[in-house]
């Protein structure tokens, strides 16, 4: 147990976000690719997703000037593959009164994206009327736990995410801050989510593999420089 914790944090220190800006949008350095990192998007196709319970073209999601737009209307957007322990890298901007969001273990048994998969939250934060530590606002476990920073950026501005999912440990930064870490299964976690609307869905959560999923919420958001790595 002590060998796996400790393995546990060596990887998640060395998978700490950067805060340098990426200098080529969508696109991997050879680095990047003899790591494991593979895109999700290239800035021109969807190739790599499909809508969630759907294996048609995709609807609702285009690529747009470099960025991975919903246009509405086609639902939630899943990876084709799925990932169990991941660390994945994602750029979003959203407009005025926008919200989104970016789930992982995400499976097809369920009618929405977000009975399985839990959820970073992707936010207008003040058009909703949310303060930024909020459990629900920009960054948090979505309704579970906030982000411990106040760093989203201003709406209309690109913030990036990086999520590590490591032998059930999860961990959220937002523009190079640490601002979630929690651990699926736990005792804790179990009792927030029975205290929640979760607790109304048992495979909320429980996968431990599966597709990332992107979430249509009728409003338009932007996404690039999507990228994943299995660990």
């Amino acid at each position: 147990m002590k060998h796996t914790a400790a393995l546990l944090s060596l990887i998640l220190c060395a998978c700490a976000a950067p805060r340098e800006p990426v200098s080529v949008h969508n696109a991997l350095s050879a680095e990047q690719r003899a790591a494991g990192w593979q895109l999700l998007f290239d800035g021109e196709s969807t190739s790599a997703w499909r809508n969630f319970r759907s294996d048609g073209e995709v609807r609702g999601w285009e690529a747009r000037a470099g960025n991975l737009v919903c246009t509405g209307g086609g639902g939630d957007l899943i990876t084709k593959d799925t990932y169990a322990d991941f660390m994945l890298d994602v750029e979003w901007k959203i407009g005025p009164g926008g919200n989104s969001g970016i789930f992982f273990h995400v499976t097809e048994d369920h009618g929405a994206v977000w009975e399985t998969g839990p959820e970073v939250q992707v936010l207008d934060n003040q058009a909703h009327g949310l303060d930024p530590l909020a459990l629900t606002a920009a960054g948090s476990n979505y309704a579970l736990h906030a982000p411990s920073a106040a760093v989203v950026a201003p709406v209309g501005q690109f913030n990036r995410v990086r999520l590590i999912v490591v032998g059930g440990r999860v961990v959220h930064y937002l523009n190079g801050h640490k601002v979630v870490d929690y651990t699926l299964q736990t005792e804790d976690w179990r009792e927030l989510v029975e205290a929640s609307k979760f607790g109304s869905m048992p495979a909320y959560g429980r996968a431990g593999r599966g597709h990332i999923a992107l979430q249509d919420h009728g409003d338009e958001v932007c996404y690039r420089n999507l990228r994943i790595r299995r660990l």
